[in-house]
């Protein structure tokens, strides 16, 4: 992609949750529980991505916005997307119904890489 177009953090929205045994910075996390965001298994629908987890327990999870994501690029195309989780931190196409539609901006094939519009 060109290095004129950027879509780094445009609208980001972050929120602070407890974060749940497992959680990494940079994986795609579900809400497990009351304020709590948990690592997702495979096929699940996510809540947004763990920017950082601090050493007290806690994680920043971006919720809204542009991010980019590891990903399972067969089949992921720009355009309206339906993902889930891949279970391991990143995002794969999801058979239709299982997962939530999502506005794709950008696949790198070479860097294993979505960006995509929480």
């Amino acid at each position: 992609m060109s290095k004129r177009i950027s879509f780094e953090e445009i609208g980001s929205i972050t929120a602070t949750f407890f974060a749940a045994s497992g959680v990494k910075a940079g994986q795609v996390v579900k809400v497990s529980g009351n304020g709590t965001a948990a690592p997702c298994a495979d096929g699940d629908k996510f809540c947004g991505v763990a920017l950082s987890v601090s050493s007290d327990g806690f994680t920043g999870v971006q919720v809204g916005g542009f991010t980019t994501l590891p990903a399972e690029n067969g089949g992921i195309v720009p355009g309206w997307a339906e993902l889930c989780a891949d279970g391991s931190g990143g995002v794969k196409t999801a058979a239709s119904g299982a997962g939530r539609e999502y506005l794709v901006v950008s696949t790198d094939a070479a860097a294993g890489t979505v960006t995509i519009c929480l």
